[in-house]
Formats: structure tokens, C-alpha cells, sequence
């Protein structure tokens, strides 16, 4: 059976699955440090994670994809044009959380571009919508005002950046400053 430890992912700081008196902490407990502005521990319910993410223009042309579950082709398409009908259709008025199949999609558009992940139905749509907005503003800074042609022709750095923020479906790191600190010392260690 799994230990209580083991419902928290850790950042890098190793023992924050403690709290400061010695105890695991509970998710609400986690919760609170997180809103509080310690962002070095992520809970997650078991077996919860990020299905898949997709950053889609207004015509549905899929920019960049990545699956954290495996999928054959003919399904990845049929997903990427579902979810595609599903949230450009969808009135800028209504929330941006939309449930799909079994699961839920929880998207953003910022200028012409869709940025679309599809989680368990029992994740927190906030903390995702947020780790969205987190992954663009990375974005933004390390591409100086990203365009959609930025995502086109240097998509293998957009793969690295979205590795270094989520790994296995779960997000890894939540600090701007650490993820563009690995960024520039990677870019170091290719020249």
C-alpha cells in the first residue's frame, strides 16, 4: 500500500513533503502553502495527471502536441480535431473548462492560438489553467513576445521548455526563474 508520502510530487526542495513541525502534509495543508507563495510542493491525487496538451490555431492546425498516454495516430487526429471543434466553438463567456469523453479540457487562447490540456476529471481545473498561463508566459520571455511562427520553427525548443515545466503528465516545476535557468544552462552545454 502507498504511503501518504507518496501522494506528493516534490520540487527542489527534498523533505517539502513535511511540513515544519515533522508532519506529512494533507492536501488542503499544501494547498495553503502553495497560495501562500511556496510553490516547491505539488500534490496530486493518485492515478490523476495531464492526458495530453495541445497548442492549436483559430484554423486547427496543431502547432505542437504532446501525449503522456499512448496513442495510436488515427486516434491522436481524431482528439486534436475534436477538441478543436469543441473549444473554438465555444463562447468566450462560458468558463474555460469543458468536459470531454471522461475527462476534461481546460484551455486558454491568447491572440490566435489555443493552448489545450485534457486531465482527469478530478484535477483542479484552476491549477491547470494556471500552469497554462505559466507555460506561455515562459514562453513569452524566453522567445521575447512569442508568435505563433516562433512555436513553428523552433519547436524543438518549445518540446524542451514544456519538458523542463512537465514530466510523465504531471507538472514538474512551477518557477519561471528555475525552468529559464535550466533553459540557459542547456542552451550552454549545445554550444
Amino acid at each position: 500500500a502507498p504511503t501518504a508520502a507518496a501522494k506528493y510530487e516534490l520540487g527542489p526542495n527534498r523533505d517539502a513533503q513535511r511540513s515544519t513541525d515533522g508532519h506529512i502534509l494533507t492536501g488542503r495543508r499544501v494547498s495553503r502553502l502553495l497560495w501562500r507563495g511556496r510553490p516547491w510542493a505539488v500534490t496530486r491525487a493518485e492515478g490523476a495527471m495531464i492526458r495530453f496538451m495541445l497548442l492549436q490555431n483559430r484554423a486547427g492546425k496543431t502547432r505542437c502536441s504532446k501525449y503522456w498516454v499512448p496513442l495510436d495516430d488515427a486516434e491522436k487526429h481524431k482528439l486534436e480535431y475534436e477538441v478543436h471543434r469543441l473549444v473554438v466553438s465555444r463562447n468566450p463567456k462560458f468558463t474555460n473548462f469543458v468536459e470531454f469523453r471522461t475527462h476534461k479540457v481546460i484551455y486558454r487562447r491568447y491572440a490566435g492560438l489555443f493552448f489545450s490540456l485534457c486531465v482527469d476529471i478530478t484535477d483542479n481545473e484552476l491549477v491547470m489553467l494556471e500552469a497554462v498561463h505559466l507555460f506561455v508566459e515562459i514562453l513569452d520571455h524566453y522567445f521575447n513576445n512569442v508568435c505563433e511562427l516562433d512555436l513553428v520553427f523552433n519547436f524543438h525548443k518549445v518540446y524542451l521548455i514544456l519538458d523542463e515545466f512537465i514530466l510523465g503528465g504531471e507538472i514538474l516545476e512551477t518557477s519561471k526563474k528555475v525552468i529559464l535557468e535550466r533553459l540557459q544552462e542547456l542552451e550552454k552545454e549545445m554550444v
